[in-house]
C-alpha cells in the first residue's frame, strides 16, 4: 500500500478516537482492522506505530494547533482539520524520513478531499507558518 493510503488510514483512525472513550480505543482500533481486512500485516504495524507516536506527542503538537491557528480554539475546530493537523505536525517533527514540505502537501490533500472548501488555504497557511517558525523548532527531538 502507498504512503499516501496509509496516511489516510492513520487520518481516519485519529478522527474517530475524537468521538470514543478512551476505554473504548483498543476495540474500536480492533474492529478497523477487522472492516479493513486487506491491510497488510506491515502496513498494520506502521499505522500503529504512527498513532502511538502522535499520542505520545499529542499535548506539543496540540500547543503548536493553538498556537498558530488564530482565532480557533481546538475544541471549536472541525474534527476533520484537527486529525490532518495531528498527522501532518506529527510528520513534520517527528518524523525525519518525512520532508516537511510533503508532510504540509500531504495534509492538504486530505483537507481538499475530507474538510470543507475553505480547509486547505486554513492547513496550508497554519502548517507555513508552523513550519517556518522558530519557536516550532524546540518540538524537534
Amino acid at each position: 500500500m502507498n504512503r499516501r493510503r496509509v496516511r489516510e488510514h492513520i487520518f481516519t483512525l485519529l478522527f474517530q478516537k475524537e468521538f470514543a472513550q478512551p476505554d473504548e480505543e483498543q476495540e474500536r482500533i480492533d474492529l478497523y482492522f477487522e472492516q479493513h481486512s486487506h491491510i497488510k500485516e506491515e502496513d498494520k504495524k506502521y499505522i500503529l506505530h504512527e498513532l502511538q507516536g502522535i499520542s505520545e506527542h499529542l499535548e506539543p503538537i496540540d500547543q503548536l494547533i493553538s498556537s498558530y491557528s488564530k482565532g480557533w480554539k481546538i475544541e471549536r475546530m472541525s474534527k476533520v482539520d484537527l486529525a490532518i493537523f495531528r498527522l501532518a505536525i506529527y510528520e513534520m517533527y517527528y518524523r525525519d524520513d518525512i520532508p516537511k514540505s510533503v508532510a504540509i502537501n500531504e495534509a492538504i490533500e486530505l483537507a481538499k478531499k475530507y474538510s470543507s472548501d475553505e480547509a486547505p488555504g486554513f492547513i496550508n497557511g497554519v502548517l507555513g507558518k508552523i513550519s517556518s517558525s522558530v519557536e516550532a523548532v524546540a518540538y524537534e527531538e
